[in-house]
């Protein structure tokens, strides 16, 4: 496939995506209103997939799993999407983050129009940079110590099948259905700040992220720079949505690489840049790339649906006595 192409596919499959979590979120929305009117309105059945926004319930999930033996019935699919994740980002560098996630998709289509509205993106100070982002690692390993060290093994089951735990998914939805006061604030704040600023959240407080870079160093694929062939133009620098300064490396090594091919795909010399495994010698076929994130978070549901860790095992009448008037 010509590199030309590759952020036009790119950006199809992270829209696709969304436009699939948006239809999963519709779904929720009216298996709720069933709940709540007592029955009156219309039975609509629950997304499958709709934990994929419970990254914690899949790390205690993840937890659970190794302690018990087996995937808790409650939302197993986080346990399979957050398993997933990771493999991805093992594999394939941060893509999730870029081909996959819909706060991405979104902070992207925002950070693009910024650059089209002010003719630049702004890159705080290096210091500032360097601290800011050090709050998404601090998250990171508050929660990686809260849950997978401190947190007993009959405290974390007991809360995978608490109340709270089962109906997390429609706590999340109606936070977003009834935003108000600092989340609203803070919510807005962010959407505003990507218009100047790339990926503000992205970079600084997803603590997903930071969990996905880290695994991500130890990717076999990684941009990589010829430097004979190389221009040095400029452009894979200009064009990095994380701020890597691709033209003086010979390869990628930052955590910060999303894997979103665009300074591969910019480059104007041929084969100056590429995205190769280890050895620098075997360049990785961009259509080949792509098909792979999609397979792993398509296989996943696959999978899950056919061992049976993927629809959720709470019964209609518990959904009614959680959720009903």
């Amino acid at each position: 496939m010509s590199k030309r192409y590759v952020q036009p596919l790119r950006i199809a499959i992270q829209w696709a995506f969304l436009a699939f979590l948006l239809y999963l979120g519709l779904r929720l929305f009216l298996f709720v209103r069933h709940f709540r009117s007592g029955g009156a309105a219309p039975f609509v059945a629950r997304g499958d997939g709709i934990e994929g926004f419970l990254p914690l319930a899949g790390l205690l999930g993840v937890k659970d799993w190794f302690q018990s033996g087996t995937i808790n019935p409650i939302h197993p699919a986080s346990v399979l999407l957050l398993v997933t994740a990771v493999a991805v980002a093992l594999l394939l560098k941060r893509s999730f983050c870029s081909w996959v996630c819909p706060v991405g998709a979104l902070s992207e289509l925002l950070w693009k129009r910024g650059f089209v509205l002010f003719k630049r993106n702004v890159r705080p100070p290096r210091w500032l940079d360097v601290a800011l982002r050090g709050i998404k690692y601090g998250l990171l390993l508050f929660f990686l110590y809260s849950i997978l060290w401190r947190m007993p093994p009959e405290a974390v089951s007991a809360f995978i099948h608490s109340d709270y735990n089962k109906i997390a998914d429609v706590r999340l939805l109606d936070f977003f259905l009834h935003l108000s006061g600092i989340p609203l604030i803070v919510i807005l704040v962010l959407l505003v700040l990507s218009l100047p600023v790339r990926n503000p959240f992205c970079r600084y407080l997803c603590p997903y992220g930071a969990l996905l870079g880290l695994v991500s160093m130890l990717s076999p694929v990684k941009v990589t720079r010829e430097g004979k062939k190389c221009v040095a133009c400029g452009v894979c620098t200009q064009v990095c949505p994380a701020y890597i300064p691709v033209m003086s490396k010979e390869r990628v090594l930052s955590e910060e690489c999303i894997g979103c091919w665009r300074c591969v795909s910019h480059c104007r010399a041929m084969g100056a840049l590429e995205m190769k495994l280890t050895g620098r010698k075997v360049a990785v076929n961009a259509l080949i790339f792509a098909a792979l994130v999609v397979l792993f978070f398509v296989g996943a549901a696959l999978v899950g649906r056919a061992t049976g860790h993927w629809k959720t095992g709470i019964s209609y009448g518990e959904y009614m006595r959680l959720l009903g008037p």
